[in-house]
């Protein structure tokens, strides 16, 4: 059996219409092309929907009761039509997205600003998370995308570049290594480091490219704003890369670019191999893709540089 949408609502407009070329008319059709649409229809039920005569058309017991699942029938599909139109014109959908908190808190919020004030209907999730739990959002389904800082090409996941992360001094105004012309890691371990914990990509990069030589912690803390706090009440200095410099905006503080080998923090964008993205999630892709990072001017304000930032590349 196979009934289509084009004979119901050839049934549906003759009910309205209660006579055939009236009918026809309102359907765009011709009178004996519409009749042969009923007749299909009646065949393949396999009952008589309608009573006919020369002046009267009324519904069969059979036609009253097949009227009330067409109608249903047809308005589900239409309606499910008229969602996929939305979602294809970023009118409707959903997107999860996950992201280290550097990013989250200071990048995002202009960028999805922007993306909701153009796609008011798709409703969206953040996940502001470290990237171990960024790259476990994807794989568990939980987020259409991550940006982490972890290339996480796998059997199930494809990383691909996002941004660059230059690492930065930041130390006390008045500090001796505000104005030191030249930064060794070997002159920042003379004191004493607020470090984040190891289990944060941002510890891991200044490990490794500290090595051999080890910063001495006087302090080990999970958040940012911490390190800040810490810093600006003179327990320590710390590195900390460009993204998260909005944390250090403080006259208090100075901030100075280290140019060591190895000390750039690499950002991926991480999905998933076996599915491809909803039409919101690749509205979105495209959106952050061309609203990258570009560079820590943005972060934080001239004032607040040490003076003399240029010549400060370590050899």
């Amino acid at each position: 059996m196979h009934v289509s949408t084009r004979q119901l609502r050839a049934f549906l407009a003759l009910i309205d219409a209660r006579n055939f070329t009236r009918a026809a008319a309102a359907s765009h059709l011709s009178q004996p092309a519409f009749s042969a649409l009923i007749r299909q229809l009646e065949q393949a039920l396999g009952v008589r929907l309608f009573d006919r005569s020369t002046r009267h058309v009324a519904l069969t017991a059979e036609g009253e009761e097949f009227a009330h699942a067409a109608r249903r029938v047809l308005a589900a599909f239409e309606g499910a039509v008229g969602a996929m139109h939305a979602r294809a014109a970023l009118q409707r959908g959903r997107v999860a997205l996950a992201l280290l908190p550097s990013l989250a808190a200071d990048w995002l919020p202009e960028v999805l600003a922007g993306f909701r004030a153009a796609h008011p209907g798709i409703e969206l999730a953040v996940h502001d998370v470290l990237s171990e739990p960024c790259i476990e959002r994807v794989r568990q389904g939980e987020a259409d995308f991550a940006l982490a800082a972890i290339r996480a090409d796998t059997p199930e996941l494809r990383a691909e570049p996002f941004c660059a992360d230059d690492f930065h001094l930041v130390c006390p105004r008045g500090h001796p290594l505000a104005t030191q012309r030249s930064l060794r890691p070997r002159d920042l371990a003379a004191w004493p480091f607020i470090h984040l914990s190891r289990t944060s990509s941002v510890r891991q990069y200044i490990d490794a490219a500290t090595l051999p030589q080890a910063l001495p912690s006087v302090l080990e803390v999970d958040q940012l704003a911490t390190v800040a706090g810490m810093v600006r009440a003179g327990l320590g200095i710390s590195v900390v890369p460009a993204l998260t410099l909005y944390q250090f905006r403080s006259e208090a503080l100075v901030v100075r670019p280290l140019r060591w080998p190895g000390l750039t923090r690499r950002i991926y964008l991480v999905r998933r191999r076996d599915r491809g993205l909803s039409v919101a999630a690749q509205g979105l892709y495209d959106w952050v893709m061309a609203r990258r990072p570009r560079g820590p001017a943005k972060a934080l304000p001239a004032s607040l540089q040490s003076p003399g930032d240029d010549a400060m590349t370590v050899s």
